[in-house]
C-alpha cells in the first residue's frame, strides 16, 4: 500500500511537521507500506520530494535551493517566503531542484492513503482534509468538521462550555482594539479585575505552544510584549536598537524572524510597504534609525493573529493524553502524561528538547484521579466527534478539579512525542503504532459512505497483509540494541538506540530488541527492556523504571487495566504482550540474539571493553574492534599516534587531578606557558560535545579544573555559571583532561568545520576499504558545537555537502583531499564499520588543502537528525540501508574470526 506523508507546510510548526514526516517515512512497515514523500512548501505546493532531502536538519538545509538565494551579507537563513513575490515558473524552478511538483488531482497516481503529519493553520484545520476528500484520497485521523474544531481555540472554549466541560474564565482581545494604543493599559487593568493574575496569553490559532506567555504579576510592559508575541507584532526602539551593537543586532534579527520564537517574515511596515527578506529588514532597520527622527518601527507578520486569547491561569499538574478508536469505533484513553516543566510555559523547545521537561506516565496522581482524566479525556473526544487518535491536554487541581485545554486533532511525531510515548504503554512499537493509525483511518473513512467499493477493498488487502506479516515474524534475524550506559552522553545514546531500534522494527529483515545497560566499568549490568520502557525520557528514567521491577515493584494498577481494555489492539498489530525488564549477562544476550548494534557513546562501548565480552562469545557487533576503540577512546592517545604518522592535529596536552592537587598554581602556571588563551579544554576519554569548552582566560580555567576533578557529584554553581553551563548540562568528573589550542584560520582564505562520515566493506580479498562520505559543513550558535546542534531535529545548522569553494569544480578538488585525508585517519587507527571524524578544514589562496582532526567517533551518534545521515543519502543509502551495511560488515567479520 503507496502511503503519501504529506509533512512541511505553511505553518509555524513546519519544522516539526517536517521532522515527524522523516520519523513516518523511516518507521512505516516496510513489509507492508511503500512510503511516499510528500513535502508541503510555505506557499502550499506539493512536492513529491526526493528521499535524499527527508534527511537534512532542517528545511531551510535544502529548501529554497542554494542557487534561488540571493546573496546575504550576514547570512541570514530564510524560508521560501522570503523570495518574495515569486511567479509559478519561479516556483516551478525552484521545486526542480527539490522534486517534482505534485498537483492534487495526480495524488491518486503516486499513492493510495495520505498519512498527515502537517501541523497548525493549513494542515490541522480541515483545509488539507477537505482537498483530499475532494480528490477522494483516504487520509490519516480526524476529518473536516472536527479538525476546524481542533484548531480554534476561542471557538473550542464555547464548545467545552457547551458540552459541561469545566474551562478556565477567558477573554479575546481583537487586533483592531490592540491597535488602539491609548486604551491598553485600562485593557490589562480590566483583564486582570476579570481573570486575576497570572494571566495566561494565547495565539488562538497555533500549536506547540507558539505565541504562549504568562503574565504573573501586575506588569503591563510584559503584559504589552505578551500580547505583541502572541499577535506576531513587534515595536523596535531606537535606544534600544542602536545601543546593541551590530553583533546583537544580528541576533535580535534572527530572533526575531524566527518563526517558532519570533513574529516570522514577510513583515508589514506602517506605511503599507511589506519586506520579504531579513537582510533587507535588517538593512532597513539600521537606515531608518541612522538617518531620521524616527523613534520606533512597527513590524506586523503578514499572517498575524486575528484576536488573542487571554486565559485565567489554572495552578494545577499539566497533562496530555492520547485517545485512540479501538477496532469497534469506542474512544480508549492512553495513560495520561504528567509534564514536569523547567519553566513555566510547556513551549515549543520544552517541548522537543529532551531535558528541558520530564514526561511521566502515568501522571503521579492516585488510580481513581487518573481514570477521571481517561474518562474526561474519552468523553471530549466524542463531544467533539474526534475521530482515529486525538491529543487533549488539561490540568487538574490540588482539589481534583480536571480543566481541558486545547484539543489537537494531531500530534507531534518526534520518537520523543506523546504520540508514541503512551502507545508504547499498550506494547505497540511506533511502526505498529503508524500501521495501527492507518488501518483505523481507512476504516473510518469507509464510514463517510464515499468510496466504499473502493475504501473496502484496501481496508480488506491491508488486514490480510497484517495477519501475514504476523504469521513471519519468527524468520527474521535478531538484532540486541544496546543503548544507555553510565556517561554524560547516556541520554544522547538512548536517542540513538531508540532510533536503531525503530529503523530495524519497520523492516523486513531484522528484529530487535532494545537492552539498556548501567553499572560502572567494573560491572556492566544489561537488562532487556520493553517498548514502553524503552521510550521513556532518558537514560535516567529508563534505569529509575528498571530499578522498580527489580525491586518488586509491579505494573501501574491504571496501566493494567489499560493493556487490559486494548487487548485486541495489542494483540492484532504485536502478537503479545509487554514484558517486564530482565537482568541478564552476556552469556545469556548469546541465545537472545543473532547481532548486537552497540548504540553507546563514550564509556563504555566506544573503549573495546564490550567489544572484548561479545567477541568472547562469538556474538557479531557493529564498527570497530577491541584494539581501534581502546586507542579512539582516548583523545591523547589518539593525537599522539596521527602525529607521529604526520597527520596534522592540534597542538595538545594533558592536565592531570595529581599536579593540580600538588600544586595548583604551577598547575596553572604550566598550561598557560604552553597555551595562549583562548584554548580548548576536554574530558581525553569521554564522547563529542561533553564538558568541551573554549577557556579565554585564567578564572574559566580554574572554573573548568574545579568541576572537572571534584570530588562531588554536585557542581559548584559558581564555577557553573563562570562556564556559563547550559540548563541540566552535565559535567563529568576525570582524574585528568585535554589542552588543545585553539584552531584558527592563521591566513587562510577559507576556514570551517567539518565532519564526514565513513563505511568500511571487505573486499574481495579480504581486506576492508573504505567509502567516505562528503563531510557536513558544521555552524555552531555558540563558542563550540553542542550536543542539541549535533544530533536534534531542529537544532543547529549542517550543511551537506561541506561549502569548502563557490566554484564546484574547485570545491569537489578540496573535497576528495578532504577525503582522502579522513581515509588516511582511518586506515592508520584501523578503523572498522563506520566512524565519523571531526576536524577544521583550512584553504589557503594557492588553494593548497590543510584538513586538522580534532577527533575520532567509532560509534557515532545515530539520532534521526544527525548529519551522518545526510552523507549517507546523498551517496544513495537511506538510515535503514546504512544500518543493515553496518550490521552485515560486524556479521561478516564475525563469521572470518571464528572460521579462523
Amino acid at each position: 500500500m503507496r502511503i503519501g506523508i504529506i509533512f512541511g507546510g505553511p505553518s509555524r510548526e513546519r519544522e516539526i511537521s517536517f521532522a515527524g514526516g522523516r520519523t513516518v517515512y523511516d518507521n512505516l512497515d516496510k513489509a507492508l507500506f511503500e512510503a511516499v514523500p510528500v513535502f508541503v512548501d510555505s506557499l502550499g505546493n506539493f512536492i513529491l520530494l526526493d528521499w535524499q532531502y527527508i534527511y537534512k536538519g532542517t528545511i531551510r538545509d535544502f529548501y529554497p535551493p542554494v542557487e534561488a538565494l540571493p546573496e546575504t551579507e550576514h547570512g541570514l537563513q530564510i524560508y521560501l517566503e522570503s523570495l518574495g513575490e515569486l511567479s509559478i515558473e519561479e516556483q516551478d524552478r525552484i521545486i526542480a531542484k527539490a522534486g517534482k511538483r505534485l498537483q492534487p488531482n495526480e495524488f491518486r497516481q503516486h499513492f493510495d492513503f495520505a498519512f498527515l503529519a502537517l501541523h497548525g493553520p493549513y494542515g490541522e484545520d480541515g483545509s488539507i482534509q477537505g482537498l483530499l476528500e475532494w480528490y477522494h484520497m483516504p487520509y490519516s485521523g480526524s476529518g473536516i468538521l472536527p479538525s476546524a474544531i481542533g484548531i480554534d481555540k476561542a471557538a473550542q472554549k464555547e464548545m467545552l462550555r457547551q458540552h459541561g466541560f469545566p474551562t478556565p474564565d477567558y477573554r479575546t482581545v481583537s487586533f483592531n482594539e490592540w491597535q488602539e494604543q491609548t486604551g491598553r493599559q485600562q485593557l490589562f487593568d480590566s483583564l486582570v479585575a476579570d481573570l486575576g493574575l497570572p494571566l495566561v496569553l494565547k495565539a488562538p490559532h497555533q500549536g506547540s505552544s507558539i505565541g504562549v506567555s504568562i503574565v504573573k504579576e501586575h506588569d503591563f510592559a510584559t503584559f504589552e510584549a505578551g500580547m505583541d508575541r502572541s499577535f506576531f507584532t513587534k515595536t523596535i526602539y531606537k535606544a534600544q536598537w542602536l545601543a546593541l551593537g551590530e553583533e546583537k543586532q544580528l541576533a535580535s534579527i534572527k530572533q526575531l524572524v524566527d518563526i517558532r520564537e519570533g513574529i516570522g517574515m514577510p513583515v508589514l511596515l506602517e506605511n503599507g510597504t511589506i519586506i520579504y527578506h531579513p537582510e533587507e529588514l535588517f538593512n532597513h532597520i539600521n537606515h531608518t534609525f541612522n538617518s531620521s527622527a524616527t523613534d520606533t518601527i512597527k513590524l506586523i507578520n503578514v499572517e498575524h493573529e486575528q484576536q488573542v486569547l487571554v486565559e485565567a491561569f489554572i495552578q494545577g499538574k499539566e497533562f496530555s493524553c492520547i485517545v485512540v478508536q479501538d477496532e469497534n469505533g469506542n474512544a480508549l484513553a492512553l495513560p495520561p502524561t504528567e509534564i514536569v516543566k523547567g519553566s513555566e510555559v510547556f513551549d515549543y523547545r520544552s517541548k522537543y528538547l529532551p531535558g528541558l521537561s520530564r514526561k511521566i506516565t502515568p501522571i503521579n496522581l492516585p488510580a481513581e484521579d487518573i481514570q477521571r482524566i481517561r474518562q474526561a479525556t474519552s468523553k471530549l473526544f466524542k463531544a467533539f466527534a474526534f475521530n482515529v487518535y486525538a491529543r487533549l491536554d488539561g490540568f487538574i487541581t490540588e482539589s481534583g478539579e480536571i480543566f481541558l485545554n486545547d484539543p489537537n486533532t494531531t500530534s507531534g511525531m518526534l520518537p520523543s512525542s506523546f504520540f508514541f510515548h503512551q502507545a508504547a504503554e499498550i506494547g505497540l512499537n511506533p511502526s505498529q503504532f503508524l500501521t495501527y493509525i492507518i488501518r483505523t483511518s481507512v476504516a473510518e473513512r469507509l464510514k463517510s459512505g464515499k468510496d466504499t467499493v473502493k475504501l473496502a477493498r484496501l481496508l480488506d488487502k491491508l488486514d490480510n497483509a497484517i495477519r501475514d506479516e504476523q504469521a513471519h515474524r519468527h524468520d527474521k534475524t535478531r538484532v540486541g540494541v544496546i543503548m544507555g550506559g553510565y556517561s554524560s552522553e547516556r541520554h544522547i545514546s538512548v536517542e540513538s538506540g531508540r532510533n536503531i531500534y525503530e529503523k530495524l522494527s519497520s523492516s523486513v529483515k531484522y528484529e530487535p530488541l532494545p537492552i539498556f545497560l548501567t553499572g560502572s566499568n567494573e560491572e556492566h549490568r544489561l537488562y532487556t527492556i520493553p517498548v514502553n520502557i524503552m521510550l521513556k525520557d532518558n537514560a535516567d528514567d529508563i534505569k529509575e523504571k528498571i530499578l522498580h521491577f527489580e525491586h518488586g515493584g509491579k505494573p501501574h494498577p491504571v496501566l493494567a487495566q489499560i493493556m487490559q481494555e486494548a487487548e485486541s489492539i495489542t494483540r492484532k498489530y504485536t502478537g503479545h504482550a509487554l514484558q517486564e525488564p530482565q537482568r541478564i549477562t552476556y552469556a545469556q544476550l548469546q541465545n537472545l540474539v543473532d547481532a548486537v548494534f552497540i548504540a553507546l557513546h563514550g564509556r563504555p562501548g566506544e573503549d573495546g571493553a564490550m567489544q572484548l565480552e561479545l567477541e568472547k562469545l562469538h556474538i557479531p557487533y557493529n564498527g570497530s574492534g577491541i584494539r581501534s576503540s581502546q586507542i579512539t577512546i582516548n583523545k591523547y592517545e589518539t593525537n599522539e599516534i596521527l602525529a607521529r604518522h604526520g597527520v596534522s592535529v592540534a597542538k595538545h596536552a594533558m592536565a592531570l587531578k595529581e599536579d593540580w592537587q600538588q600544586d595548583k598554581e604551577a598547575f596553572f602556571q604550566s598550561i598557560e606557558r604552553a597555551f595562549a588563551y583562548p584554548f580548548i579544554a576536554k574530558p581525553a576519554d569521554d564522547g563529542c560535545s561533553s564538558a568541551v569548552k573554549k577557556i579565554k582566560n585564567r578564572a574559566e580555567l580554574e572554573a573548568f579544573t574545579t568541576l572537572i576533578f571534584r570530588e562531588m557529584e554536585e557542581l559548584d554553581p559558581a564555577c557553573a555559571r563562570t562556564l556559563s553551563l547550559g540548563f541540566k548540562e552535565e559535567f563529568p568528573n576525570k582524574a585528568g583532561f585535554l589542552v588543545e589550542e585553539l584552531i584558527s584560520k592563521n591566513g587562510a582564505k577559507h576556514f570551517l568545520e567539518v565532519t564526514g562520515g565513513l563505511l568500511t566493506r571487505y573486499a574481495p580479498d579480504g581486506t576492508v576499504s573504505y567509502e567516505v562520505f562528503e563531510a557536513s559543513e558544521a555552524l555552531a550558535e555558540g563558542e563550540v558545537l553542542s550536543l542539541e546542534e549535533k544530533f536534534l531535529a531542529g537544532e543547529g545548522q549542517n550543511i551537506t555537502p561541506a561549502r569548502y569553494a563557490t566554484d564546484p569544480v574547485q570545491r569537489q578538488k578540496i573535497s576528495d583531499k578532504v577525503k582522502e585525508d579522513l581515509r588516511r585517519v582511518a586506515q592508520i587507527l584501523n578503523i572498522e564499520g563506520y566512524a565519523r571524524i571531526d576536524a577544521f578544514v583550512r584553504v589557503f589562496e594557492n588553494n593548497e588543502v590543510e584538513t586538522i582532526i580534532i577527533e575520532v567517533n567509532s560509534l557515532p551518534g545515530m539520532t534521526p537528525a544527525t548529519c551522518i545521515f545526510h552523507q549517507t543519502a546523498i551517496n544513495g543509502y537511506k538510515p535503514y540501508e546504512f544500518i543493515n551495511r553496518i550490521l552485515q560488515f560486524g556479521i561478516e567479520r564475525n563469521r572470518m574470526k571464528v572460521m579462523e
